[in-house]
C-alpha cells in the first residue's frame, strides 16, 4: 500500500466504533479469544471493482514486540478481498486459510517441483504426477503417524534427513518381516508411537 494509503487505513482502523468489531474465528469456524474483524470504510477507487478492506484486530501472543502501528495493545491486520457477503469473520478466516496452500507450495518446490527435469511436456506431466504423490504421502504421514511427535509440522528437507533417510534392514524370521534400525539412531524413541500406529492401520 502507499504512504497515503497507509494513512487512511490507520485512520480507519482508530475510528472504527467497538460496536464495529465482531469476533474472528478460528480454522473450524468457531469464535476465537483475543480476536475480532471489521470492514473498513475507506475509499477504494483505484482498485478492481469490488474490492473490499477487511481488518483483523487480535491480542498478540505474550513477549511479541508491538510495532508503532500498533494501537492500544492490539495487532491490526488488513487485507484487501473482492470476496462477496456479509459475514467479515468468514471471509477472513477464508482468507488466512489460503495461508496453508503456500505452505504446501513451498514442500512441494522442495520435494521436486522447483525444476522440470525432462524437455518433453509428457515425461514433465509424469514427474510432476510423482511429486504429487510424494507430497500426498507426507501429507498423510503427518496425519495418521507424526500426530504428537516434534515431526508434525516439519519441512521435506527436515523429514528427509531424520526420518525418511535413516539406514535399515529388512529381516525374515518366524514368518514376520521386520525392520531393524541402527540402535543409536536419534530418532527412535520419536518413532516407536508412528510404528505401532502404522501397524495399527487397517490393511486395505
Amino acid at each position: 500500500m502507499g504512504c497515503d494509503l497507509s494513512g487512511r487505513v490507520r485512520e480507519a482502523i482508530l475510528a472504527l466504533p467497538e460496536s464495529a468489531w465482531v469476533p474472528a474465528l478460528d480454522a473450524v469456524g468457531v469464535p476465537r479469544d483475543g480476536a475480532w474483524v471489521a470492514e473498513l470504510p475507506i475509499g477504494l477507487s483505484g482498485w478492481p471493482r469490488g474490492t473490499r478492506a477487511i481488518c483483523r484486530r487480535e491480542i498478540p501472543h505474550p513477549g511479541a514486540q508491538l510495532s508503532f502501528t500498533d494501537h492500544d495493545g492490539h495487532r491490526f491486520q488488513v487485507m484487501l478481498t473482492n470476496q462477496k457477503g456479509s459475514r467479515i469473520a468468514r471471509l477472513e478466516q477464508i482468507h488466512r486459510s489460503r495461508a496453508a496452500i503456500e505452505d504446501s507450495i513451498r514442500c512441494a518446490k522442495a520435494s521436486g517441483l522447483r525444476n522440470m527435469p525432462f524437455h518433453s511436456f509428457s515425461k514433465n506431466e509424469a514427474w510432476l504426477q510423482l511429486v504429487l504423490m510424494g507430497c500426498d504421502l507426507v501429507a498423510w504421514t503427518k496425519m495418521l503417524l507424526l500426530q504428537g511427535t516434534s515431526l508434525t509440522t516439519a519441512e521435506p528437507k527436515t523429514l528427509r534427513y531424520r526420518l525418511f533417510h535413516v539406514a535399515g534392514r529388512i529381516r525374515a524370521g518366524s514368518r514376520q518381516l521386520k525392520l531393524r534400525l541402527q540402535r543409536g539412531w536419534e530418532w527412535g524413541p520419536v518413532m516407536i508411537g508412528p510404528f505401532a500406529r502404522l501397524r495399527a492401520l487397517p490393511a486395505g
